[in-house]
């Protein structure tokens, strides 16, 4: 199985503005994307986990902790797994590839923080790969 990776952005910056990128990118397997916005920084989304699909975070705008975890059952995943926590900020312009077979909870950590997700199959495809848990499943989730 794949390891989570972070792939490193930049900026290129002159009169005219900026513009951000991810060059080592690609975007091959992308079939969609959606942006999340949470309503405010207390909301927890999670736990969410895909076997099948992988994403790509990428913050537009703010900071997120996302806590990560690699599922060992489908069914009946050990509740002490370890949790990777890992803290995305838009200033930072880093990709975060997280392949199947982890799971994800994650948290804003700023007022309108906006989190960009690429993934690798269509919408008819996503709810035959859905594994939700409940925000106190495994022991370890931190917020920060």
């Amino acid at each position: 199985m794949k390891e989570i990776s972070i792939l490193k952005g930049g900026v290129a910056k002159d009169n005219r503005g900026q513009i951000r990128f991810v060059n080592d990118f690609d975007m091959e397997a992308v079939k969609r994307f959606y942006i999340i916005k949470n309503s405010d920084k207390a909301l927890i989304r999670g736990w969410r986990a895909h076997r099948i699909e992988q994403r790509w975070f990428y913050v537009l705008s703010g900071s997120f902790s996302l806590n990560i975890v690699k599922i060992d059952n489908w069914e009946n995943p050990s509740k002490d797994l370890e949790v990777q926590n890992i803290v995305l900020k838009s200033s930072d312009m880093n990709l975060l590839h997280i392949p199947a077979g982890y799971g994800t909870a994650f948290v804003a950590l700023e007022e309108d923080s906006e989190l960009l997700v690429y993934a690798d199959y269509g919408l008819a495809h996503a709810a035959l790969d859905d594994y939700t848990y409940s925000l106190d499943y495994f022991n370890k989730l931190e917020l920060l």
